[in-house]
């Protein structure tokens, strides 16, 4: 035996979307009720668990047996419900993730759409989702089901039968999927890059829970009282109601179509004070990210660390993780002087005290989220990241000289971009000189072909900055790049002519070939970004651009139009994340424990006496690949997770 294709249909009562794989297989009534398999591709067969069959000795062994590879689609719901199984941790060197590779090649991160793109979806059944909730989720006690909490086979042998059919279909889609993808295989570094993140995920990261608790307490008992006075203010039922607001809102002179954030904050500043009151309080009611703390107490194995945080290929354009459960991805940023006092103050359930010195609560407490991740006792976090990653790998790729001589040297590129645009000596764009903040705010939205729009979108008004000064400022970025402009155009003609002949072209490292119904843009590194079913089309703007197929804004699968800058921002992120990658293998290599990355940072659980700068120096490496590039690592150490 080779390989194993498997399929698995489990019962927990813990809710797998809101708590994860690794918390909803340790609940203590988790079953596997089926599983699926083909040995080789060979016939599909189904052991129906549930009704106690057992799995063949072959299948048993092949799933311990490191030397022949097991494939799923989500490999790592298989594995650590497996796991759970056998009452053994199972490593995820020998497994595949056929979601992985559909990613790989820009397909959609589910079964179903993967199945739909690729054509691989004609036996698919339907019913699948109404069968796992029957099965696989506790029901209701009523009158009528006799007041069980679970549904058996027994109670709808029907619908069983259709249970083990559908998992019978799934291995046969899964495998009709890998099929697809033959012609396309994934490289091996990028097998490689998978098990580290599969062994990362499966370490996970200590969580603070005393700390996480008390925020729960302290959010609610200020919820309450935001709350109460907004009732007092408005006499709604529910003043938290997005409805009830808008209609109370309307009767007093404010009119609005929707109550988000930015809208909020529009309406703050012509609001009258007495509707300006009621605005902040909802404000601070809809602090979501403190609804992190609950996601945290909801994922946390009975350990106390949290695991599956990381998406692997979650973005599937570019190749870069994905935040799942938490979404460190995106947790708020702490700029608190006395971070470590309001710490205390929370985990210790000194409320009184928070509201005494604290102007808003619920700010607070969303400062501290990045706190609630601690290492374990004995150790400490040494956080490290690359200096101004994407701004370094555009000046390596385009051959902007005088950009690799700033990282090659004292590394302030909003100092120098401001320097080159307004040609004056670097010594007098100080600090907090407008000049600087020109060259941050160009630095920030101009790299990839931004213009007006995206200096606005960047905050370029709020910043003060005059709209006249706007156009400009493009103009003054774009004359001082022109190497950099050059790329994006290159790139555009390379695309159009890849796409418009079948043919391979190249330019900047970059290599462009279409085949098989598919645009391949192979990066430096030997990875290739995919683009699927790519064609000329036109544009929004109505001018002749490459469009192709995957999920767009709105999270649906569609035709995407693309010109030269987009690519190459697709491209340098590209190139980013496989120097995280890079540097990510180095360190484990060197035994270094890695419980969380983020963007281009890296969180390792370090003993106490391990040095920051030794971290850096493995993180600052240049791969084989990348020759000339000027890469930077910096970092610090902490007791809590944090922003440096």
């Amino acid at each position: 035996m080779k390989t194993l294709s498997i399929d698995i249909e489990t019962y927990s009562s813990v809710d797998l979307a809101k708590s994860g794989v690794y918390r909803y297989a340790e609940a203590p009534n988790f079953d596997i009720l089926l599983l699926g398999y083909s040995v080789d591709g060979g016939p599909v067969h189904v052991v129906d668990l549930a009704c106690g069959e057992e799995i063949p000795q072959q299948v048993l062994d092949a799933i311990l047996d490191d030397k022949v590879t097991k494939w799923a689609f989500n490999a790592q719901f298989e594995r650590i419900c497996l796991s759970r199984y056998f009452g053994m941790w199972l490593e995820p060197d020998s497994w595949r993730c056929t979601m992985v590779w559909s990613a790989y090649l820009g397909l959609p991160l589910s079964l179903k759409g993967a199945a739909i793109v690729t054509g691989a979806d004609k036996k698919k059944l339907t019913e699948g989702k109404e069968l796992i909730r029957y099965f696989c989720q506790p029901c209701k006690s009523t009158k009528t089901n006799g007041g069980r909490t679970r549904n058996l086979p027994g109670h709808n042998p029907d619908k069983w039968d259709r249970f083990k059919a559908y998992n019978h279909r799934d291995v046969e889609v899964e495998l009709s999927i890998q099929a697809k993808l033959q012609k396309f295989p994934m490289q091996e570094d990028e097998w490689e890059n998978y098990i580290l993140d599969q062994q990362i995920n499966d370490r996970g990261i200590q969580l603070d829970l005393k700390l996480v608790h008390q925020a729960i307490r302290c959010d609610d008992k200020v919820r309450e009282e935001l709350m109460g006075r907004l009732r007092e203010l408005t006499k709604l039922e529910n003043p938290n109601s997005v409805a009830q607001m808008k209609t109370w809102l309307s009767e007093n002179g404010l009119e609005t179509d929707s109550l988000d954030k930015a809208s909020v904050k529009a309406l703050l500043k012509k609001a009258p004070a007495h509707l300006s009151e009621v605005l902040e309080l909802r404000q601070l009611l809809a602090k979501s990210s403190v609804k992190k703390y609950t996601t945290m107490e909801n994922a946390v194995c009975s350990d106390g660390r949290a695991r599956g945080l990381i998406q692997f290929y979650g973005a599937n354009r570019t190749g870069r993780f994905a935040g799942r459960l938490i979404q460190v991805q995106n947790l708020p940023q702490n700029h608190l002087p006395d971070l470590e006092e309001a710490r205390k103050l929370v985990r210790c359930g000194y409320f009184e005290a928070l509201e005494l010195l604290y102007e808003s609560i619920p700010n607070v407490l969303s400062e501290l989220i990045r706190t609630a991740f601690v290492p374990k006792e004995g150790h400490k976090f040494i956080v490290a990241d690359f200096s101004a990653i994407e701004a370094r790998v555009i000046a390596w790729l385009a051959g902007e000289t005088w950009r690799n001589k700033v990282f090659a040297t004292h590394g302030k590129i909003y100092e120098a971009s401001a320097s080159q645009m307004f040609r004056v000596p670097l010594e007098e764009v100080t600090k907090g000189s407008p000049l600087r903040q020109k060259g941050k705010i160009a630095e920030l939205a101009l790299g990839y072909g931004g213009s007006v729009g995206a200096l606005k979108a960047m905050g370029g008004l709020e910043m003060g900055l005059a709209e006249e000064e706007l156009k400009p400022l493009v103009n003054a970025w774009r004359n001082a790049n022109p190497n950099i402009v050059r790329l994006w155009w290159d790139v555009d003609r390379s695309v159009k002519n890849t796409v418009k002949e079948r043919i391979k072209t190249q330019t900047h490292r970059i290599r462009f070939e279409y085949r098989s119904g598919m645009l391949l843009i192979w990066l430096p590194s030997r990875r290739q970004l995919s683009y699927v079913k790519p064609r000329m089309g036109l544009n929004s703007f109505g001018s002749e651009a490459v469009t192709y197929e995957g999920v767009g804004a709105t999270k649906k699968w569609e035709r995407i139009d693309s010109y030269g800058p987009k690519f190459v921002e697709n491209i340098v992120q590209a190139i980013s994340r496989d120097l995280l990658c890079y540097a990510m293998r180095n360190l484990n290599k060197a035994g270094y424990r890695i419980v969380m990355h983020v963007h281009d940072e890296v969180v390792l659980e370090a003993p106490k006496e391990e040095s920051v700068e030794k971290i850096c120096a493995i993180m600052s490496q240049i791969p084989p690949w990348a020759k000339g590039l000027m890469l930077r690592a910096d970092g610090f150490e902490c007791n809590f997770y944090q922003k440096d």
